[in-house]
């Protein structure tokens, strides 16, 4: 059988800088010429300006699928964003697997690190602002094309042009468009179950098991 893998077509980094108003954001990432360092943090030369919801051990590092860019193009024909990888803040710019092909715990090589999928992506306002337009995330929060985030299991270095293999699957039942319904999308009110044992699932990244608790009542 064969492995399950991505292809990376780039990495990119980016640093605060002025967004709206008083605001700062590192969303307009830009992509990195040869191999990037990855830490605990995530990778080196990436800034959050927002360290309170961004950044930190369950968002170290963020993935958006290139596969959905098809689609967006489709549904924003033209936007000068999805001429090229960035359009939504990633970190990594990603082909072969997608929010319903990722699941919960999976690890997967990256270059010589290991990172491991803790949830995904609870879009904001930022998106909607980066677009000039006024729906960005509620299309995100309807269709679940969040993009996901990864901790890190094992520091290293990795290219774009390579391959992120999956080495682990723990919890197959657990793709992350099932969990962004659940949590994000209002499918709590469907499947209060489902929602009570993603409140116990160590393997979740804290605040996403915080607001399982809270939709459990």
């Amino acid at each position: 059988m064969d492995t399950p893998f991505m292809t990376i077509d780039a990495l990119l980094v980016g640093t605060p800088v002025p967004f709206r108003g008083d605001d700062y954001s590192a969303i307009a990432k830009r992509p990195v010429d040869g191999p990037v360092q990855i830490t605990w943090d995530g990778f080196v030369g990436n800034q959050v300006a927002d360290p309170i919801h961004h950044g930190g051990w369950d968002k170290a590092i963020h993935l958006y699928p290139q596969d959905h860019y098809d689609w967006w193009r489709a549904a924003r024909s033209g936007h000068p964003l999805l001429d090229a990888p960035g359009a939504f803040g990633e970190n990594i710019a990603s082909r072969g697997m997608t929010e319903a092909d990722l699941c919960l715990g999976d690890r997967f090589t990256l270059g010589s690190a290991i990172v491991e999928v803790s949830h995904g992506r609870q879009p904001c306002w930022k998106l909607d602002h980066r677009f000039g337009a006024r729906d960005v995330m509620a299309t995100i929060v309807k269709t679940a094309r969040c993009g996901i985030y990864f901790r890190v299991i094992r520091e290293g270095e990795a290219a774009a042009g390579t391959r992120m293999e999956l080495i682990d699957r723990p919890l197959p039942d657990w793709n992350i468009d099932r969990i962004f319904r659940l949590l994000i999308g209002g499918g709590h009110k469907r499947d209060p179950h489902a929602v009570r044992a993603l409140a116990d699932m160590p393997l979740l990244a804290e605040a996403w098991r915080d607001r399982a608790r809270k939709l459990a009542g």
